[in-house]
């Protein structure tokens, strides 16, 4: 609470030549809740969010190519870790801003019925993001592998090269069903719309989402404020509770 306070206090302060423009790299499953987000903090501080949605192994080449963003949003602890092990970001920024929930979904509302919906390979195409750029894919294939389910599914599967690409796949209908975030079609624990099946957290390995501050924007106040708004503001927590999002242990 007192760190909430102390940034409404900032906020309250500020003049208006100190707003800033903020580049946010956002993880394509992090798009609807910080679109939501995005009003409230440039209300509370005058500063106005450019966010940029994408894979997070894509916007790790991007910086490391000098791209213009002051914060990563990634969908992974790794892709943080090894930029301030690399010098491109700020060591004691990075901190967990969400847990991701998985969940096989079809842009079909009678598609999905629970567990039992994997064992029907006549479906059609499945689809999963690439498990070497996007965690969510290689949460899919964890799950495939637990429920030995990897060998029938072989030749049926279509791969996007991220979570974004992926939901896209299954809401064309060009794959049946598909490996997905539960941001991406979930809200207050309603399907947005087709069907799902929220996959058992035991059943892959946690999906921990980590934010840094990139180090060239070390010194930048709005970016710090940013970031405080993530770790501390009450909103960023209730938002993150609808679109089903965890919280770091």
């Amino acid at each position: 609470m007192k760190n909430v306070l102390l940034l409404a206090a900032c906020c309250l302060g500020m003049t208006a030549a100190s707003a800033r423009v903020v580049h946010v790299a956002v993880a394509a499953n992090f798009t609807a809740p910080i679109k939501d987000l995005q009003p409230i903090y440039e209300k509370m501080t005058g500063d106005q969010l450019r966010l940029s949605f994408g894979g997070t192994g894509a916007f790790y080449t991007q910086i490391k190519n000098g791209a213009p963003f002051d914060i990563l949003l990634a969908a992974d602890s790794k892709t943080p870790t090894k930029l301030v092990q690399e010098g491109l970001g700020v060591p004691a920024s990075q901190f967990t801003y969400a847990v991701g929930r998985l969940v096989l979904w079809s842009a079909d509302a009678r598609a999905v019925d629970g567990r039992g919906t994997l064992q029907n390979t006549s479906l059609g195409k499945l689809a999963i993001a690439n498990p070497k750029l996007a965690p969510y894919g290689q949460a899919g294939y964890e799950v495939l592998q637990h429920l030995k389910l990897a060998r029938p599914w072989q030749g049926k599967i279509v791969q996007g090269e991220s979570i974004g690409r992926t939901y896209q796949f299954v809401a064309s209908g060009n794959a049946k069903i598909g490996f997905i975030a539960l941001s991406q079609c979930s809200k207050n624990g309603q399907w947005v719309k087709g069907s799902g099946w929220i996959v058992p957290q035991e059943y892959y390995s946690p999906i921990q989402q980590d934010a840094v501050l990139l180090k060239k924007s070390e010194n930048n106040a709005a970016a710090q404020r940013f970031m405080e708004f993530l770790k501390t503001n009450p909103e960023v927590q209730k938002i993150r509770r609808i679109y089903g999002y965890g919280t770091a242990q």
